[in-house]
């Protein structure tokens, strides 16, 4: 498996909906979170660039889908999709977006992976749910990123990925869905997300075994 080097990532472009998005070579792996969970935060602890992805104290900012590279021809990439279920968003606003996750998920070829950030002392809302479910449905692996592991305790910390890895054993769906903690303050975790997006990434790179036999 060839190491990603994830200092390297740089904007690509901005799409509105899954028709402006880039061609469909190389894989992907987006990143999907409610507004305040802290997922521009955690790309940017990710890639080591305070900049990459724009941090803002008003939630609900990201309303396109937008696409770093981590490579020269852009064959690997990161996808920060859009903050969805914030309250201030209007609701027709929030159905527009929902509907661009949904067809992106269940549309995108070379989505390899759905990393799905939630905060850790708030789990398991509707909206990641629906995520959850959206992903499952088109058999695509998803990690949870329970972040801001900073706020809690220890004990408290441990106590939250096992209930949500329990969840996920009872849901029939732990083959699909991994979890892990994480904190963009301190930089617990980076080496973990970056050993799951790198296999995820790296995938594609490796020849069909079924066209040999």
């Amino acid at each position: 498996m060839t190491e990603i080097n994830f200092q390297t990532a740089r904007f690509l472009t901005s799409a509105p909906s899954l028709r402006e998005c880039p061609p469909e070579t190389g894989a992907e792996v987006a990143f999907a979170g409610r507004s305040n969970a802290g997922k521009s935060s955690a790309i940017n602890r990710l890639t080591q660039s305070s900049k990459l992805a724009r941090t803002s104290k008003t939630p609900g900012r990201t309303q396109l889908i937008n696409y770093f590279a981590l490579d020269e021809d852009a064959q690997q990439r990161l996808v920060d999709l859009p903050g969805y279920g914030y309250a201030k968003v209007p609701l027709a606003t929030k159905k527009k977006w929902q509907a661009h996750l949904s067809e992106y998920l269940r549309e995108r070829q070379s989505l390899s992976g759905l990393v799905l950030l939630m905060d850790i002392r708030h789990p398991m809302q509707e909206f990641d749910s629906m995520m959850i479910n959206w992903a499952v449905e088109a058999e695509m692996r998803v990690h949870i990123l329970l972040t801001k592991a900073d706020k809690l305790k220890r004990g408290a910390t441990k106590n939250t990925l096992l209930q949500v890895q329990k969840t996920m054993k009872e849901a029939n769906v732990a083959d699909l869905v991994s979890a892990q903690t994480f904190s963009s303050l301190k930089g617990d975790g980076v080496k973990e997300l970056q050993a799951v997006l790198s296999g995820w990434l790296a995938l594609q790179d490796s020849p069909d075994l079924t066209e040999a036999t």
